[in-house]
């Protein structure tokens, strides 16, 4: 293994790696005090809290394979007791994420069976890069099915002829809150192209794929060799224990040794994520400034507009008079 010249921390961090003359890469990601501040500002039951944390995890590792400059969202939009799961993270690695549920739909499923199909009757799966107003919007969408959301993302890659991924991910409520560990492994297509377009990344609609993050996007090996190489890293990234990946006892660079050292692994310079929400008195502001006047009469309670945020929960007030609508 080729060390890091900086020993990343023990969690809320993204790792590139890279399965040494295998044309396999990754990303290790680990969650703690992310997924705990932005679970804590909820009152979330257990099944959704576990479904949310999940959802960010998810999106982390995602995000993380593509070159964006803007935000990557994940969001599951559900026919049941859970409605809708969005986690979206930015370019610079700020966090969010929030459910909206039945309260009493939930409490009705028993916990033993409480998985992402009882929980949320189907529905489906939206991936989107949103680089502003001045870039191409991309989007991909599959069908909420299987136990969990790994299953609905793993369909979603089986489906795509442009690059084969695997997935292992973790999920644990402990005392001081919640955690996620997950490993993505990509295999990249060989340097003569003949199995997958050229490019190292993907893209939710299956066009033209975003280029890895670091080092070279194709393999030096093909055909059987490739396929076997491939094989052996997917069996050893399933050979990750949950504690291992969750950590903290286990660092991430130890955890990727311990995995493919026999291999060659090299990591790449990795990077921090955080919980932050985007939200702002100004930008509420000009939202409600953008309604007219009869939409902002009816959100008026006792002379005053009030507005919770979804992601973050932080609540913001603005006297009636004090907001005026535009002029034609």
């Amino acid at each position: 293994m080729e060390p890091s010249s900086i020993t990343p921390p023990i969690s809320d961090f993204v790792q590139p790696f890279q399965i040494e003359g295998h044309g396999v890469r990754g990303r290790l990601v680990r969650l703690d005090g992310v997924a705990s501040e932005i679970i804590a500002k909820h009152a979330y039951p257990e099944p959704v809290a576990h479904l949310l944390t999940e959802m960010m995890a998810l999106a982390a590792v995602l995000a993380a394979t593509l070159k964006y400059e803007g935000v990557f969202t994940l969001q599951a939009k559900g026919n049941g007791a859970v409605r809708v799961l969005v986690a979206d993270v930015t370019s610079g690695g700020a966090v969010r994420g929030y459910a909206q549920f039945d309260k009493d739909a939930v409490a009705a499923i028993p916990a033993a069976s409480a998985n992402l199909m009882r929980l949320t009757g189907g529905g489906y799966l939206a991936f989107t890069v949103d680089q502003g107003e001045h870039a191409e919007r991309y989007q991909g969408i599959v069908e909420l099915e299987g136990q969990s959301l790994v299953d609905c993302i793993h369909h979603y890659f089986q489906q795509s002829e442009q690059l084969q991924a695997a997935f292992k991910l973790a999920i644990e409520n402990h005392p001081g809150g919640w955690r996620a560990g997950a490993i993505m492994l990509q295999r990249l297509p060989s340097q003569g192209g003949h199995h997958r377009p050229e490019g190292g990344g993907w893209t939710p609609d299956g066009s033209k794929p975003h280029d890895w993050q670091g080092g070279e996007g194709s393999s030096d090996i093909d055909g059987e060799e490739a396929e076997d190489a491939w094989r052996r890293a997917v069996v050893l990234m399933a050979s990750a224990q949950d504690k291992e990946l969750l950590g903290p006892e286990t660092g991430i660079n130890d955890l990727l040794y311990r995995l493919f050292h026999e291999d060659g692994v090299r990591v790449f310079t990795g990077h921090a994520l955080k919980a932050q929400c985007r939200c702002s008195r100004h930008r509420v502001e000009n939202v409600l400034r953008s309604l007219g006047k009869e939409e902002l009469d009816d959100l008026a309670v006792d002379g005053a507009l009030i507005v919770t945020c979804e992601f973050c929960n932080s609540e913001y007030r603005f006297a009636r008079s004090d907001v005026k609508p535009p002029v034609d």
